[in-house]
C-alpha cells in the first residue's frame, strides 16, 4: 500500500486500489483472462471490470517507480538477510520484441524489426531492466519501446493525455532512443537506491558514449565489445580496435 502510494496509483473513491493490484497479481499464476477469471470466480473480486480497465488506463500511476519500488522493498527484507555483504549484486539490460501483429488501433504501434526471427513485425521492443545477485533475478522497471520515425508508427499517441503526466512521459520516452531510455531507467533504479555495481547488456548497447554515460551514473559495465574497426580503446598507451586487442 505504501508503494502504491508513492507511486501515486490511488483512488479517491470506491475499491481501494491495493485490492485491485493484489488481484492483477494473482492473474499472473491463472491461465484465464481477467474477464473469463470475474465471469467464473465473480465472489474473488469486489469490483467491475470497468474499474479494472480505469485503473489501468490511469495517465497518473508511475508504473515504473512501483516496480522499482517493490523490487528494493523485496531486495532489502528477504534476499539480503539471507546472503554474505560481499556478494557482488549486478543489473541486467535486455530487449525483446513484443509482438502485437493482429492490433491495429494500439496507441505508438510501430513496425519493429525481432533479430531472433529475422522478420518485421507489428509491436514493441520491450526494454527491461534485471536485478541478480547470480542466485535471483528481479524485474526492476521496464519500457515498451515504439520507434521515432513516424513513417514505422501505425497509430500516434493519444492527443487527449497530458504530456506533463506519468502516463504522457511515459509516451514521450517510448519514442526515444533504446540507449537513452537505457539511461533512464539506470537512474531511476540509481534513485530508490538498488544495491549493484555493475550492469551487464550485450553488445548492441555497447559503444564508448554509453560506457561514459553509465559510469557517470555510478556503475561499471561488463558487456561484449563490437567488432569494429572505426571504434578504438586506449589499451597498452595507444588506441586499438577490439579486434586488433584481441
Amino acid at each position: 500500500g505504501q508503494i502504491l502510494r508513492k507511486a501515486n496509483a490511488c483512488k479517491i473513491t470506491g475499491v481501494p486500489a491495493i485490492q485491485i493490484v493484489l488481484f492483477i497479481f494473482s492473474m499472473a499464476f491463472s491461465s484465464k483472462s481477467i474477464y473469463m477469471e470475474m465471469k467464473l470466480h465473480p465472489e474473488e473480486a469486489s469490483f467491475s471490470k470497468d474499474t479494472f480497465y480505469r485503473f489501468m488506463k490511469s495517465c497518473h500511476t508511475n508504473w515504473r517507480k512501483f516496480t522499482s519500488l517493490l523490487c528494493y522493498r523485496i531486495i532489502k527484507q528477504t534476499i539480503e538477510p539471507l546472503t554474505r555483504e560481499d556478494r557482488l549484486n549486478v543489473l541486467i539490460i535486455d530487449d525483446s520484441i513484443y509482438s502485437r501483429s493482429r492490433s491495429k488501433k494500439v496507441e505508438l504501434l510501430a513496425k519493429v524489426f525481432d533479430h531472433a526471427k529475422h522478420i518485421y513485425t507489428y509491436g514493441f521492443r520491450m526494454l527491461t531492466l534485471c536485478w541478480s545477485d547470480g542466485n535471483t533475478v528481479l524485474p526492476v522497471s521496464h519500457c515498451l519501446l515504439s520507434t521515432e520515425n513516424g513513417k514505422s508508427r501505425l497509430q500516434e499517441a493519444s492527443a487527449n493525455v497530458d504530456a506533463r503526466s506519468n502516463g504522457g512521459k511515459q509516451r514521450k520516452l517510448a519514442q526515444t532512443k533504446a540507449t537513452s531510455v537505457l539511461q533512464t531507467l539506470l537512474k531511476e533504479a540509481k534513485a530508490v537506491e538498488i544495491p549493484a555495481k555493475y550492469v551487464l547488456f550485450d553488445t548492441w548497447f555497447c559503444s564508448p558514449i554509453s560506457l561514459i554515460q553509465i559510469k557517470e551514473i555510478g556503475y561499471d559495465v561488463i558487456a561484449m565489445v563490437k567488432k569494429s574497426e572505426t571504434i578504438h580503446f586506449r589499451y597498452n598507451g595507444r588506441m586499438q580496435s577490439a579486434p586488433a586487442i584481441f
